[in-house]
């Protein structure tokens, strides 16, 4: 019958419709609701509100039809039957949600609006296939039976639009009942209602498939029922024997399903060996159930060898919607494979009918928040008195309430976490967005940054170049994403404006013919109250201090440091070393040793400190002659020392310390520490109260929070130098101390 023919559909097909409806749903129907939906209908009709779609269904004949369908396959109550009716209505804008409530109750007004914000979702057409599509669909229907109704409303259409003259059209509907609908079916239970879907998906989209499958099952038709029957005759035998009540019968797998074993198993129809199931359907009592199906396979197996490997016990441990059932595969006549279904009345009526024959739930988990949450509906309901449609009702559809899922303008869809703002969406899409983000659309309206989204948000972000992040957005992100890069950015730009504000600085100083001490410096940005160097620099760039007034505070402050005082502390900086006259000093005679030179202790020999290693009292050293014919030291640990052994073993002379200490020796040592306030006073406060150590230079270099910094001392042996090192150590906030020379 075509859709396209509305009067046919309205004299034939709506009054025949109705009386079966009617039928159908007198034990649920309340009062008057016959009359009252009639009513509102006409008066609806009257006014021009059931005005076919743009694709030429009416949506009354649609609603009919899918209320029947509904009442004839499930199990509906009341409220399920009047939202269906409605809906149409207030798609249309002719009831709202408070003329439905008043007039109809809460639990109806529900329902309608659940419909009403999944109808909405279909404008992202693009969406449809993200696996995100489904958790967003399972948000915003709230109720479980909004749900039931999409599928039995969507079995309708397909059922209504074979032949329909806009092919595109068609496949759509095929390909979104295939891959939505048809496994919420799954999910649910409801098996026959998916098997059509997914049949008639395979029909409206590779039709010639469908078809000769279709043929070639008719074809085969006669052959098969013959030997289903042949199969089927002893087992009944042996079941009565046992004394079991039961029904048994064979039945073609889906035209789907036979196709999708052709694909897997690169086969044609001839040699996919289990088209036809064999079921068998036991009258027992409960506490028989398990039993009684084992003692049903033990008899089929006893005449038919199993395939072990082909056993699935759903008894012991049912799938998560429900279903029931011992599924095996034994070798039948002729030698081919037939599966057996074991299964009690109960588990029978729960697989054909699902959901609503027992609104039952248990089993394994598959997919993580649906089987959690069907497994706690299961609890609840099975401790339940009262009918489990009346406990259902009060149920939220709570799966993903933790999460909410956006779309693009483009229908492209996203999942976070609930709580997410508009600029977590931002650094969710690409960090570079996130970081220029100024604020967005959202749902065509203009919103801040801080605007929480909700499910079925389609948001648009504004960027702007000048933007750039703060470290008060994260008050409102919530996404690890976004406060990592947020404060990774701001990081960078602090560091950024640090290095330009002290090089800023340094010109002011340099254009005052101002040398800067660093120790004053240090104690000026403590003075200050700022905890790090990069903290005052970054204030000067964001010009929360005046630079100028800083310069003038620091020439304050460096003329009271150089006032005399007791317990005055010379900063490294301010530290000057008579330089010593190398010339004089690079060659000693014997009149000075400290070195005995040779095993005959040689006298009056000169000898040098080789540059390359800076050997000092008490060193392991070895003594090298050069071609002048000085005798150069060198330490045992040299970096050049492998390399004379190697090449002039023959020039290589035993040198020892006298015991008397020789002259003060420069060594270089390497400081790395954090960059804190006073660091390097303490360090150098330290080496000026060593009596046998002199500070000579001093440089320092930092970066990042982190300073490394380079001192030469002046040192009369390596005990002194080794117990300075042990005390440089211990000052707050040096890592490490190495001599490096």
């Amino acid at each position: 019958m075509s859709e396209h023919n509305l009067k046919n559909d309205k004299t034939v097909e709506l009054p025949h419709i109705y009386r079966n409806l009617l039928t159908l749903t007198k034990e649920v129907a309340a009062g008057n609701d016959a009359g009252r939906l009639r009513a509102v209908i006409s008066s609806a009709m009257e006014a021009g509100h059931y005005v076919n779609d743009k694709y030429g269904i009416s949506p009354l004949v649609h609603s009919l039809e899918t209320a029947l369908a509904l009442s004839e396959r499930l199990s509906p109550d009341r409220e399920m039957i009047i939202a269906i009716m409605l809906n149409p209505l207030a798609v249309s804008g002719y009831i709202d949600d408070t003329a439905i409530e008043s007039e109809w109750g809460e639990d109806v007004a529900r329902l309608v609006k659940g419909l009403l914000k999944v109808s909405t979702l279909y404008s992202h057409r693009a969406a449809v296939e993200s696996d995100n599509f489904r958790r967003l669909l399972m948000t915003f229907a709230d109720d479980i039976r909004v749900i039931i109704i999409m599928i039995v409303d969507r079995l309708m259409l397909m059922k209504r639009i074979n032949h329909h003259p806009n092919e595109q059209f068609v496949r759509d509907v095929a390909y979104e009942s295939n891959y939505l609908y048809a496994p919420l079916a799954h999910r649910l239970g409801l098996y026959a209602i998916k098997s059509e879907l997914e049949d008639m998906s395979l029909k409206y989209s590779n039709r010639e498939t469908f078809t000769g499958i279709a043929r070639k099952l008719n074809e085969t038709k006669v052959k098969r029922d013959a030997y289903i029957a042949s199969f089927i005759a002893p087992v009944r035998e042996k079941l009565e024997a046992a004394g079991l009540k039961f029904d048994i019968k064979g039945r073609t797998k889906s035209i789907y399903s036979i196709w999708n074993k052709m694909k897997k198993q690169h086969n044609d129809i001839e040699d996919i060996y289990d088209l036809f199931a064999i079921r068998i359907i036991i009258d027992t009592p409960a506490d028989r159930e398990k039993p009684d199906c084992w003692l049903a396979y033990s008899i089929v197996t006893d005449m038919y060898t199993p395939n072990t490997a082909r056993l699935k016990d759903w008894i012991s441990i049912p799938k998560s919607n429900g279903y029931e059932s011992l599924h095996i595969t034994v070798r039948g006549p002729e030698a081919k494979w037939v599966e057996v279904q074991i299964r009690t009345r109960r588990m029978d009526l729960v697989a054909e009918k699902g959901l609503a024959a027992h609104w039952r739930y248990k089993g394994i988990k598959s997919e993580g928040g649906l089987d959690s949450w069907m497994n706690n509906i299961r609890d609840i309901l099975e401790a339940a008195e009262t009918g489990p449609l009346q406990l259902i009702k009060n149920f939220k559809m709570d799966i993903y309430s933790k999460e909410v899922f956006v779309f693009t303008p483009k229908g492209d869809l996203y999942k976070l976490p609930l709580g997410a703002s508009l600029l977590d969406f931002a650094f969710h899409i690409h960090s570079k967005l996130g970081c220029a983000c100024t604020g967005g659309k959202v749902n065509g309206k203009n919103q801040k940054i801080n605007y929480k989204l909700q499910s079925g948000d389609t948001v648009e972000i504004l960027t702007s170049s000048q933007q750039s992040p703060k470290l008060d957005w994260l008050n409102f992100v919530v996404t690890s994403k976004a406060r990592n890069k947020i404060r990774q950015t701001v990081n960078e730009l602090n560091n950024r404006d640090s290095e330009f504000a002290r090089e800023l600085l340094q010109r002011r100083f340099k254009n005052r013919k101002i040398d800067v001490d660093e120790s004053v410096m240090m104690k000026l940005i403590k003075k200050l109250g700022f905890k790090t160097v990069t903290e005052f620099y970054s204030a000067i760039a964001s010009e929360s201090i005046d630079v100028a007034a800083t310069i003038d505070r620091y020439v304050e402050l460096a003329a009271k440091e150089s006032q005399p005082s007791s317990a005055e502390r010379v900063s490294a900086d301010e530290f000057t070393l008579q330089s010593i006259d190398t010339d004089k000093t690079e060659s000693v005679t014997a009149s000075r040793d400290v070195l005995i030179i040779g095993s005959n202790e040689i006298k009056g020999m000169n000898y040098r400190m080789a540059r390359c290693c800076n050997p000092i009292f008490g060193d392991k050293v070895f003594g090298f002659i050069s071609s002048e014919g000085v005798v150069k030291i060198h330490r045992d640990d040299c970096p050049n020392a492998h390399h004379i052994h190697e090449r002039y073993p023959y020039r290589l002379i035993t040198v020892r310390w006298s015991g008397k200490t020789g002259d003060m020796t420069a060594v270089t040592l390497r400081v790395v520490g954090h960059d804190d306030i006073g660091i390097v006073t303490n360090i150098t406060s330290i080496i000026n109260k060593e009596k046998s150590v002199s500070l000579r230079t001093i440089s320092i270099d930092s970066n990042d929070g982190l300073f490394q910094g380079h001192l030469v001392v002046g040192v009369t042996d390596n005990t002194a130098l080794n117990n300075l090192i042990k005390k440089i150590k211990t000052v707050k906030g040096v890592k490490d101390v190495q001599r490096s020379n």
